[in-house]
């Protein structure tokens, strides 16, 4: 179980990343638990990945690339600026490195490297992830005053302070799933395809996703997104907001629409099943009506689970 302020607590995908013929491409820095599989390539700004961590296609990185002990890729690494490789990684293409190379010992390149900067043959210790470790612990005991000062103090002025894409440890991302024992958060403006298994989800505006949506706890999809499959939660509530498009059957215990979301399939809740409508402008009344198989929990436990078909909700 991760600890408080653990930084790799949930998956977390920022606004605008893509999925583009099987890589995934964002503008952001990529941050990556150990022990995960990653069979998309990854185009990022910068990327830091801890131990036994597996890639099944090619890295480009724009800036720094920096892979803990017992990392593998099957194809290239290219990197825009520096690059730490720990020991006993093995790279299944070339390596090429506009900047310095760190690289420690037992490291396998099949196809050679190429390296305009030094090179330091030792273990070095990933920068980025010795930055999450300090952090995190800074949050651990409460010390958030101390957390904001460190981050202030290593990270240059100009830098631009934009939310990483996060893996957590363990994690099994691909083209089928993307699989994670965590809360997920997608932002808003994404792409992306898999199945999404993950402990909640929590999906931003104007997405789509080629795939399905399944949780133990609640589902959250917000307003003018695509969910091409079904929506399914064992135990928590699913919430679609206005503008949202699902092409899929909806089961879960309790179910939330907003008017305006559209549903392809059928719906299926053991509890309570509501719509909420437009809030009148001259009221702050957000919730002014309520149907749809509403149930009480009392009936709820008396009644066997509603279906109702909708193509318009």
């Amino acid at each position: 179980m991760s600890s408080p302020g653990d930084p790799l607590d949930e998956l977390a995908i920022p606004d605008g990343t893509t999925v583009e013929e099987h890589d995934i491409v964002t503008d952001s820095d990529v941050l990556i638990g150990s022990n995960s599989t990653i069979e998309f390539g990854i185009r990022s700004r910068t990327i830091a990945a801890g131990e036994r961590v597996s890639f099944g296609r090619h890295l480009e990185v724009d800036n720094d690339c920096r892979l803990d002990m017992l990392c593998e890729i099957d194809d290239s690494l290219l990197v825009g600026s520096d690059a730490y490789i720990g020991a006993r990684c093995h790279i299944g293409g070339a390596l090429l490195v506009s900047g310095d190379l760190d690289i420690g010992d037992d490291v396998e390149i099949d196809e050679g490297f190429e390296t305009n900067g030094w090179i330091h043959t030792r273990n070095p210790v990933p920068a980025l992830v010795f930055y999450f470790i300090v952090l995190s612990q800074f949050l651990r005991f409460g010390e958030a005053e101390k957390a904001e000062e460190f981050a202030s103090a290593i990270s240059p002025d100009d830098v631009d302070q934009r939310p990483p894409l996060v893996v957590p440890k363990g994690a099994k991302i691909s083209d089928d799933a993307w699989r994670v024992s965590t809360p997920a958060t997608i932002g808003n403006d994404c792409r992306l395809h898999g199945n999404i298994r993950a402990e909640s989800i929590l999906v931003g505006t104007e997405t789509t996703i080629f795939g399905s949506l399944r949780a133990r706890d609640d589902i959250t999809v917000g307003s003018e997104t695509v969910i091409i499959g079904d929506v399914t939660t064992r135990n928590g509530t699913v919430t679609l907001h206005a503008g949202t498009e699902v092409r899929g059957d909806i089961s879960c215990r309790d179910l939330v629409v907003h008017d305006g979301a559209d549903v392809h399939g059928s719906l299926r809740a053991k509890g309570e099943m509501k719509l909420i409508r437009k809030a009148d402008p001259q009221t702050d009344d957000t919730e002014s009506d309520s149907t749809a198989s509403e149930h009480t929990p009392e009936s709820a436990a008396k009644t066997e689970p509603q279906e109702t078909h909708s193509t318009d909700r």
